[in-house]
């Protein structure tokens, strides 16, 4: 259903605050994505139940697949090996078709609550966390990890990659980079192709993939035919299509199939957002699309947004600023 150790995939990043349902279900349309990962739960007091992982997944409600039927897996946040198998369960009830642990998030409220990227200071809790869920989880729903370098080491990502499938991971997805390094470029993708070479199961690599270019380094240096793509899904957009081609796969078909603009044009893009506002109609989160086209392309339109509260005045703007250059 998701991962397939000889079968290529592009699979979108789980990113907090950016690839929420909406963007999910929309940036799904392509056809680009062979699965998605959900924003993170957190599970720490006390194990969760169906109804908080239906309300914060909520495409659990419909089979786990976004508009388009692409698959969602859950992902799952925290240390407690106990909680985390119990709210695993409760997750698989709430129709969750696969469980994903994070063992990556840098971020440090997370981390002062023993979760996320300061577990890869202790390899044999991974793996504690890994089998709990595993043993936890009916053998015909996957449970895979996703990891960093390590916390500030990352020289012990071969070790916990290890302890990972010795947990009984269906595959892992490693960042290249420590807890330390945050989203500081560059990624390391080397350390992810040795860790790759001494566990069997498949590892996904992720990190600083914003072009084709970062792609093919990526590939070379890891020897990885299955690749996570975060930031650079939104600011390049097209960029998992081309991804797909070089790995010889064709994009999944969809029902109402979407096909971004090849530039930057901002009447195109107005339409985009139009239909992006639909589902998420916030002003802020057009915005936030937009800084991550501003960090990889030529936007020139940025400046004419960037102070508009409503998205109805961020659409006619767009339109208007068209026109005003196609009459120059």
């Amino acid at each position: 259903m998701f991962i397939k150790k000889n079968t290529p995939a592009v699979i979108l990043a789980p990113m907090e605050g950016v690839t929420d349902a909406p963007m999910r279900a929309f940036l799904t349309r392509t056809g680009y994505y062979d699965y998605c990962v959900s924003e993170f739960i957190r599970v720490s007091e006390n194990a969760l139940g169906p109804k908080i992982f239906n309300k914060h997944v909520p495409e659990l409600n419909h089979s786990a697949r976004t508009s388009s039927g692409t698959p969602v897996q859950v992902q799952i946040l925290g240390g407690d090996p106990e909680k985390l198998a119990r709210s695993a369960i409760s997750a698989i009830e709430a129709g969750a078709m696969g469980i994903d642990l994070n063992f990556g998030c840098p971020a440090p409220t997370v981390n002062r609550h023993d979760g996320g990227a300061t577990l890869l200071k202790y390899p044999h809790r991974i793996e504690a966390i890994v089998r709990a869920v595993r043993d936890a989880v009916p053998s015909s729903y996957p449970v895979s990890a996703k990891l960093r370098l390590g916390f500030d080491d990352p020289s012990v990502i071969e070790e916990n990659a290890r302890r990972a499938e010795q947990g009984g991971a269906s595959w892992i997805a490693i960042h290249g980079r420590t807890k330390t390094q945050g989203y500081t470029p560059p990624a390391y993708w080397l350390p992810i192709g040795k860790a790759a070479k001494n566990v069997s199961i498949p590892v996904i690599a992720n990190g600083e993939i914003w072009t084709i270019d970062d792609f093919k380094r990526c590939r070379d240096e890891t020897g990885c035919i299955h690749f996570m793509i975060g930031r650079g899904a939104l600011a390049l957009p097209n960029l998992a299509r081309e991804i797909r081609k070089e790995l010889g796969i064709t994009p999944v078909s969809t029902p109402d199939p979407l096909q971004f603009p090849e530039n930057t044009n901002a009447q195109a893009w107005g339409k985009i957002f139009e239909a992006f506002a639909e589902l998420q109609p916030s002003s802020k989160r057009i915005k936030q699309w937009t800084r991550y086209l501003v960090s990889k392309q030529k936007t020139e339109w940025w400046d004419e947004i960037k102070s508009l509260e409503s998205t109805s005045e961020i659409l006619i703007r767009l339109k208007q600023f068209q026109e005003n250059q196609s009459s120059a």
